[in-house]
């Protein structure tokens, strides 16, 4: 696949991800798609990357595989008729914009100092 189909991809994740963002804000979405929604907008839209995309392999794991299978899953558990109204909402927003979830923010902040709180724990007591 070419620069600019990868391009083209990217492009149609980000719509894809808006699109779940207003399901997720819509009325007629069940709770249960609501949570699931949630999760992968706040992990998408999180001004902080929970896995650094320096990293090599696994950085770009999460932008290439996990997000567009929790995308699909969540698309699937919205109505479809809701998806399909969110969807056109999303394509009449203008490129660059996107909501900033400070909220996912700092629980990926909570997790991660978790993670090393509890490394340097374990640590501590091999040593």
């Amino acid at each position: 696949m070419s620069l600019e189909g990868w391009k083209r991809r990217a492009r149609g994740l980000k719509a894809q991800t808006y699109a779940l963002y207003l399901a997720y804000r819509h009325p007629r979405t069940p709770w249960y798609a609501k949570v699931f929604a949630a999760l992968i907008v706040g992990y998408v839209f999180s001004p902080i990357d929970p896995i650094p995309d320096f990293i090599p392999l696994v950085g770009l794991l999460d932008e290439m595989v996990v997000v567009p299978i929790g995308v699909l899953i969540a698309a699937k558990l919205v109505p479809p008729d809701v998806f399909a109204e969110c969807r056109e909402k999303a394509r009449g927003v203008a490129e660059g914009e996107k909501p900033v979830s400070r909220v996912a923010a700092v629980v990926i902040v909570a997790v991660w100092l978790v993670c090393v709180a509890l490394a340097v724990f374990l640590a501590l007591r091999v040593l």
